[in-house]
């Protein structure tokens, strides 16, 4: 047996959580769950009217020329046209009609840039509202709400990801039952979340009386942050494992025109599992769609790309709507930059953290509203920029977390949810 010393690096999640529910009690629900600890994830005002939220983050650096902020009629916009919007006065991308016709439904700001102009930075300054530092690893919004607001339902994790890839902060310096359950297939949902064939419930029960025990004289021993946390997510696994809400991650369980009004692409059904989620009242849903990267072929890419986005976006805002969700869930769109106005040699679009466009909408968000706006090629911000930070403490106040509260790392050091952000208050109702 491996002896532990009580350092860092013998007391993983991966270690005690996956191998012990596998070995002894025939059950492998916990790998999934574990993947949350894992070094590649984890390392001002109140009275908010939105209580969860639906975070779609476009990884890779999403035009805004081709997509929310087209600039018709100039050199840089290139072969993909404008179009009007139910929304007098706005255009959008030709590729997404469906977001045209929502558009008096939602908040564009226009007005976005970013310090950060390489993608790593970039994503982390959009998820946690600060710059890398070696020293620290801070945690993402969905770790924010957990710790300021509690978990809604204790059934089911109130914070998850959607294909996020490999290095979202999670909780970052906060407790691990703040960080986020990763899905990376959505048809999978939670895979083998079912006792393994020919472990019955009373042997099952029995293996968990014993790990408890065991588990006891650990704690015990090592009385750690970490390790109270892996046994706290280790009772989750088993509360979700036994409740009804484990079917909530079944997305075979919506009928095929739902399925097909979402796209039956990866992001589509994200978006769809984050509906099942928000219903199921998880706190906050990350759903991520990547490959913006569009430094070749930006003009051949747009057309697969943003129609993608558009019937998935329109069709979650519309369900939202008619199942009463969006008087209480906050939509989020937001990539880490924009791209270049300049159209390169490889017909492509470089990477442009000066201006781009993000969208929010639902509860605590003003209806058909348009914040600031870039210039007229969609180089610079020409009225009333918005950081990323700013961008932060918008989300933060509509669900009612104190952009003022400071929070102490380990190390007692203070940290606020959005560094030194200022709320849009224009955009908030």
């Amino acid at each position: 047996m491996r002896k532990f010393t009580g350092k860092t690096e013998d007391i993983t999640r991966r270690n005690f959580a996956a191998t012990l529910a596998r070995r002894c009690l025939g059950v492998s629900i916990a790998p999934a769950l574990a993947s949350m600890g894992n070094p590649a994830w984890a390392a001002a005002a109140s009275g908010g009217k939105a209580d969860r939220v639906i975070y779609l983050y476009m990884s890779g650096g999403m035009s805004h020329l081709d997509t929310l902020d087209p600039k018709p009629r100039t050199e840089v916009q290139g072969p993909t046209k404008a179009i009007k919007t139910a929304l007098p006065g706005v255009m959008l991308s030709e590729h997404m009609p469906g977001l045209a016709k929502l558009l008096p439904k939602v908040s564009l700001i226009r007005s976005m840039s970013s310090e950060q102009g390489a993608h790593a930075p970039g994503r982390y300054l959009a998820h946690t509202s600060y710059s890398p530092r070696a020293t620290i690893r801070h945690p993402a919004m969905g770790a924010w709400m957990l710790h300021e607001l509690g978990q809604k339902n204790k059934n089911i994790p109130g914070n998850v990801v959607i294909a996020g890839g490999s290095n979202h902060p999670g909780a970052g310096y906060m407790d691990l039952k703040h960080g986020p359950l990763p899905i990376g297939d959505v048809a999978s949902g939670i895979p083998n979340s079912e006792r393994l064939r020919g472990v019955t419930e009373v042997q099952f029960n029995k293996r968990l009386s014993m790990v408890s025990k065991f588990g006891k004289r650990f704690y015990d021993l090592y009385p750690h942050k970490k390790v109270k946390g892996y046994g706290e997510m280790y009772a989750d696994a088993i509360r979700l494992m036994r409740s009804e809400d484990l079917k909530a991650f079944d997305i075979s369980l919506e009928k095929e025109a739902t399925r097909e009004k979402y796209g039956k692409d990866k992001f589509g059904q994200g978006c769809l599992l984050a509906r099942r989620l928000i219903e199921r009242d998880v706190r906050f849903v990350e759903v991520g769609y990547g490959g913006w990267d569009t430094h070749n072929e930006n003009f051949d890419r747009m057309p697969e790309k943003v129609p993608v986005l558009d019937k998935a976006l329109s069709a979650l805002l519309q369900d939202l709507q008619s199942r009463g969700l969006l008087k209480n869930t906050l939509v989020v769109l937001t990539s880490e930059f924009g791209r270049s106005p300049k159209i390169n040699e490889r017909v492509g679009r470089d990477h442009h953290p000066a201006a781009f466009t993000s969208i929010l909408a639902g509860a605590g968000i003003k209806q058909g509203y348009v914040h600031g706006e870039s210039d007229k090629r969609g180089h610079g911000v020409e009225k009333d920029p918005v950081r990323v930070q700013d961008f932060t403490a918008t989300i933060a106040t509509a669900v009612g977390i104190d952009t003022n509260k400071e929070v102490f790392s380990a190390t007692r050091r203070p940290f606020k949810v959005a560094d030194d952000g200022e709320a849009v208050t224009n955009v908030l109702t």
